[in-house]
């Protein structure tokens, strides 16, 4: 008896030994893990504003002393950029937002 192509293809397939795909498929991170993962805040140097701006305005977001501010700054300075703060996303906006009324240049990474 024969049968159309199309059904022997079908039978062949049907026949050929499954095999796995190439692929690894990876298990997505825990929910709970990614909340309490720390967000980070930095602060990116420019040409625009003076050490004495950038000093106050970090004062007045992380509410530190002026040494810590100075530390800072001099880092943001010296290596293009630094970390001001470490937190939940939620406390990373309300400090960014205090940055960003002078428009320092920041970014939040998680």
């Amino acid at each position: 008896m024969d049968l159309p192509f199309f059904e022997i293809k079908f039978q062949m397939e049907e026949q050929a030994p499954k095999k796995k795909p190439d692929v690894e498929v990876l298990d997505a991170p825990e929910e709970e893990e990614s909340e309490n993962t720390p967000w980070r805040l930095i602060l990116f140097d420019d040409d625009i504003h003076t050490f004495d701006e950038v000093i106050t305005q970090l004062m007045k977001a992380l509410e530190c002393s002026q040494e810590k501010a100075e530390e800072i700054t001099l880092k943001v300075h010296n290596e293009g950029k630094a970390l001001v703060f470490e937190g939940s996303f939620e406390e990373c906006l309300k400090i960014n937002s205090v940055l960003q009324e002078i428009q320092l240049v920041t970014e939040i990474k998680g």
